[in-house]
């Protein structure tokens, strides 16, 4: 499955985006899909998850804040992001694997298809 990113920008804090990952490919119901996050110098971080069967996980960091949901029929899966600080500035990914279990859902390596990214960037 090949994923496209989109929807990032320039915010102020306390301001919301939503970002959108786009699938092509077929059975996109059955991809668990991430989103991570990579800060410049620092490393790439989980940031929430949909499985295909719908549960969903969140960072700490960004549970209460953000939303993650997927429709099916777009094969798109969107991160809603509220109440923005300057510390969610990275560069976000998307990421599907059909072979991702429970305990790796968080785990970069555990995704064989990535999208190109898109740059956040919350301002003070």
């Amino acid at each position: 499955v090949q994923l496209q990113a989109s929807g990032g920008g320039l915010v102020q804090a306390g301001g919301s985006l939503r970002l959108s990952c786009v699938a092509s490919g077929s059975t996109f119901s059955r991809y668990t899909v991430a989103w991570f996050r990579q800060a410049p110098g620092k490393e790439r971080d989980f940031v929430a998850v949909i499985r295909w069967s719908g549960s969903l996980y969140y960072s700490d960091s960004v549970k209460g804040r953000f939303t993650i949901s997927r429709d099916n029929a777009k094969t798109t899966v969107y991160l809603q992001m509220n109440s923005l600080k300057p510390e969610d500035t990275a560069v976000y990914y998307c990421a599907a694997s059909t072979r991702v279990i429970l305990s790796t859902v968080g785990v970069s390596s555990a995704y064989d298809n990535w999208g190109q990214g898109t740059l956040v960037t919350v301002s003070s």
